[in-house]
């Protein structure tokens, strides 16, 4: 049996902090010396400040100050070697033989690539020049002078890279399409810590990561990393890293501010702000202190567009009539107007029957939120080194978030929070950590239940609909004109509605928002009070311990790293957003009490990798091969084979080549989720999920669905019974026979080329990818007629009526294999008097496939991206710019939201772009 409570874990990570402070007990006692110099420019003969200085394959580093010097305290003995490092110039490596003398070494100004080293691509230092697939490194200089509004923005100017701006506090990278606002198929590391939240299903990376203060670096890996690092790298990953303590010690502060809403449209002018300290300190030189906070607030874009997703020409509205405004209309940020509360009303127009399909009135989701973000980090660590290899730390961080995102629908975040403990042990050779991650989704809510309940609250969807029915009939015999009678007959049956912006509606508003039950349950009976509610109330751990080590002085004959790595989840249902599988299948759709929970889920992966390189023909042809093999109890086990080729016939010139594949195991949400989503329930594709309700294999496809009715309802207009042309029509139904869900599959081909020229001045980075994606995840909805096994005759008449089938919204694969290719070109070229111009172009594209699917697979990525960047590091002394500017060519933005769920093309939505003509230009300034 598995222990699954926090107490055991805690108890556990204790344990093993304790444990590796114990190896202090190793420690030699030396006698301590010092070491004292100065680090100077070679050209201009000053100190150079900022300068790195260690004592080779040791912890034992110094930083020197404004006027390039420095000292070192060491308990190793002379002789021994200290090696002098710093951005933008050729490290340089001095012995020290006696004490005597104040050492002074020259730096010659060298462009950085040519030294720049990377860990993530390998999981060992390699210098970056000579890394097997495509990575990007982002150092602390480029990042300080970035003209973007925050550090993690500076990830969009990257070569491939695509950033989603979902809020002002959520930012989702990706590269290599297929891009979403809960990208599970892209990576994101803080000091090897996965920061993607597991139950919310969003990342985290900059709402709970470092702040600008304390960031080191960024190694941003395109393509798919899943040999090395497993589930969720199959689009690739960023791994940031901190600044260590004992090298980057003291107290900084920074507070920025601005302005949005300028133009007054949506929301008044408002400004917005960041504040951050950090707080770093050295005691005895083995032991050391961080600390950082922050507080970001603003007002977020305001999500008021208009659209009509179910326009009249669709069969789900009213094609065969010229209506203005159209009864079925599904507007793009409203609530409560989607198909789950579109009903039929029938009455006579123009001397014959006439079936017409009205939906809800809904709710404007500016009306349902406040824009008003918030964002609260913390972290603080306590770090401990001995020996001269080894080092333990322990780092807690907290972040808490007010802000609204996407998941199926738009989630208000309010007092939400995440904590993480991290404790990690490294050495030359080893490294282990094991870190756990807590969630709390706090007072937050979701928008589609809100606005359903809110709408019920007033009249059930049924004594609603009779209303319409009766108003709209009444104005037509009076003569009034078809549309006129459909906008007169919605306000007889809204008129005593709740309406936005009065008393009435913010307190009944904030009732519903706190019910943790999204089931709509309405007596009918006008203002009879809401018994269905929208919290979003969830809360989760999740636990991980890996260990990574490096066996090549025992192999000798090639390098040699092998790790492993476990993951274990556990959610707390709560009755609305996963199964208990504890509970009776019958009891399941029943939600729990507010603040009553079920009994926790567990959820699991783990794995181990081993990677080889060996270098041939002096050392030009370096030969790189991986073999991870994951596992996960609910699927088979998987392998995750890469092998690489990087050949360097001289050291400017290097050409590389990878193929590998990964798999993706279905996120939380993907697998075991149960959703009330207004009356279709969202699950998890697991056959566990499905046991006693039949969406896999006794349902019927929601499209089917449509095109069945719309058949239907032509032939009762034309005078046949309804049954009768229901089972006439019964061939337009297709059952949806969902495969068992398995895990994404991509492979990867990869080829590229890397080069330094004209005296280190010139820097070019090419690369090119082919990849083939298997089992693809989406959503498809579906209907299960109650009691019945399709085919049947009931199961066809069941169709007709909701109260007879149940609607599931099901995470499944795709029938298709995609294919999807794309290039990118980046230029770095240092101009004289210190100006450079950085340039980078990236094309992606989606090749069609030509068999039909259940649903459309979201590509969501420009073809074309261009990113230009001019700058000068130092126009005169401390003084600097950078000028920035992107363009991207316009795109499809595809969204389970912004179907009619089961691939009405005809009304997908497009966002993201403020002009549908042509591409867009985004320009930026900085000066440092």
């Amino acid at each position: 049996m598995i222990p699954t409570q926090p107490k055991y874990f805690k108890q556990k990570i204790t344990i093993l902090f304790l444990f590796t402070l114990s190896f202090s007990g190793f420690v030699q006692a030396q006698q301590l010396i010092e070491v004292s110099g100065i680090i100077n420019h070679t050209d201009t003969h000053k100190g150079l400040a900022g300068a790195k200085v260690q004592i080779e394959n040791t912890q034992d580093t110094s930083i020197t100050d404004q006027e390039g010097n420095f000292n070192l305290r060491t308990r190793v003995k002379i002789p021994f070697r200290i090696v002098v490092s710093k951005e933008g110039f050729a490290s340089q490596t001095t012995e020290v033989l006696s004490l005597s003398n104040k050492i002074t070494i020259d730096l010659n100004p060298q462009n950085s690539i040519i030294n720049e080293v990377v860990i993530s691509a390998s999981r060992v230092p390699e210098k970056i020049l000579r890394s097997p697939i495509a990575i990007e490194k982002i150092d602390i200089k480029t990042i300080r002078e970035s003209p973007a509004a925050s550090f993690y923005e500076t990830l969009e100017n990257v070569k491939g890279m695509q950033l989603l701006t979902s809020s002002l506090t959520l930012k989702v990278p990706n590269s290599r399409g297929f891009n979403s606002p809960n990208n599970f198929r892209f990576m994101q590391l803080v000091d090897g810590v996965d920061v993607q939240s597991a139950t919310l299903g969003v990342p985290l990376g900059n709402a709970i990561g470092p702040t600008e203060l304390d960031i080191q670096s960024m190694e941003i890996t395109s393509g798919a990393a899943s040999a090395l690092y497993g589930m969720n790298a199959v689009n690739g990953l960023a791994s940031l890293q901190t600044k260590d303590p004992f090298t980057s010690e003291g107290i900084s502060v920074y507070f920025r501010g601005g302005v949005n809403h300028v133009d007054n449209v949506n929301h008044k002018m408002s400004t917005l702000g960041e504040s951050a300290i950090r707080i770093a300190k050295v005691f005895n030189k083995n032991f050391a202190v961080k600390v950082n906070a922050s507080y970001f607030t603003g007002v977020d874009w305001i999500s008021n567009n208009r659209t009509d997703q179910n326009p009249n020409s669709l069969i789900t509205a009213n094609p065969n009539f010229s209506l203005a405004n159209n009864p079925a209309e599904d507007l793009w940020n409203k609530y409560g107007d989607e198909r789950n509360n579109r009903t039929t009303v029938k009455v006579n127009y123009d001397g014959k029957p006439t079936t017409f399909n009205v939906s809800r009135t809904g709710y404007y989701e500016k009306d349902l939120v406040s824009p008003e973000v918030k964002n609260v980090k913390f972290d603080a660590g306590l770090y401990y080194r001995f020996g001269d290899q080894w080092k333990t730390s322990y780092v807690y961080r907290y972040g808490l978030l007010d802000g609204t995102f996407q998941r199926g629908n738009k989630i208000r975040l309010q007092n939400a929070t995440v904590q993480n403990h991290k404790v990690e042990l490294t050495g030359k050779e080893l490294t282990f950590r094991a870190y756990m991650s807590i969630e709390n989704t706090g007072d937050s809510y979701n928008l589609k239940p809100l606005a359903d309940n809110l709408d019920l609250t007033n009249l059930s969807n049924n004594n609603w609909r009779n209303i319409f029915q009766t108003a709209l009939q009444d104005r037509l015999n009076s003569g009034v004109n078809l549309n006129d009678a459909f906008i007169l007959a919605r306000q007889e049956a809204d008129k005593n509605r709740v309406i936005p912006g009065t008393a009435a509606f913010e307190q009944l508003k904030n009732t519903i928002a706190g019910i943790n039950n999204w089931d709509s349950v309405n007596s009918g009976i006008v203002g009879a009070p809401a018994t269905g509610g929208a919290k979003l109330e969830q809360k989760s751990r999740f636990y991980q311990g890996e260990i990574t080590y490096d066996f090549t002085r025992f192999v000798k004959v090639f390098n040699l790293l092998a790790g492993a790595d476990y993951r274990l989840y556990s959610i707390t249902p709560d009755g609305n957003n996963f199964v208990d599988f504890e509970r009776p299948v019958s009891e399941r759709n029943i939600p729990l009490p507010n603040g009553t929970f079920g009994n926790d889920v567990i959820y699991q992966k783990y794995g181990a990798f081993a990677q080889l390189t060996k270098l041939f023909f002096d050392d030009k042809l370096k030969v790189n091969f991986a073999l991870r093999v994951d596992r996960n109890p609910e699927f088979d086990t998987k392998l995750n084979p890469r092998l690489s080729v990087v050949y360097s016939p001289v050291n400017q010139h290097n050409f590389r080549a990878s193929i590998q594949n990964g798999y993706r195991f279905p996120s939380l949400f993907e697998a075991l989720s149960f959703v009330n989503n207004g009356n279709v329930r969202r699950v998890g594709g697991l056959s566990k999920v499905n046991d006693g309700l039949g969406y896999l294999e006794n349902s019927y496809t929601l499209a089917s669905i449509d095109q069945f009715i719309s058949a239907v309802n032509k032939d009762v207009d034309g005078g046949e019974n309804q049954n009768q042309a229901a089972l006439k029509n019964r061939n337009l139904l297709i059952a949806a026979n969902l495969p068992k869900l398995q895990p994404e599959k991509v492979t990867s081909f990869e080829v590229g080329y890397k080069s330094v020229l004209f005296n280190n001045r010139l820097v070019i980075d090419w690369d090119f990818y082919y990849n083939v994606y298997e089992g693809f995840l989406g959503q498809v909805e579906v209907a299960v007629p109650k009691n019945e096994n399709i085919g049947s005759d009931n199961a066809v008449l069941a169709m007709l009526d909701k109260s007879k089938q149940d609607r599931y919204r099901v995470y499944t694969n795709s029938n298709s294999i995609y294919k999807s290719l794309g290039t990118s070109l980046g230029i770095r070229y240092n101009l004289v008097g210190n100006y450079n111009v950085n340039a980078n172009v990236s094309y992606n594209d989606l090749i069609s496939s030509n068999t039909s699917d259940l649903f459309i697979t979201a590509f969501n990525t420009p073809k074309w991206a261009v990113n230009l960047s001019v700058g000068n590091r130092e126009i005169i002394k401390n003084i600097g710019f950078t000028v920035a500017a992107r363009w991207q060519d316009r795109f499809l933005w595809y969204s389970i939201e912004g179907t009619d769920l089961l691939g009405n093309r005809e009304s997908l939505r497009i966002s993201g772009l403020p002009s549908q003509q042509g591409g867009r230009i985004v320009s930026y300034g900085r000066a440092h």
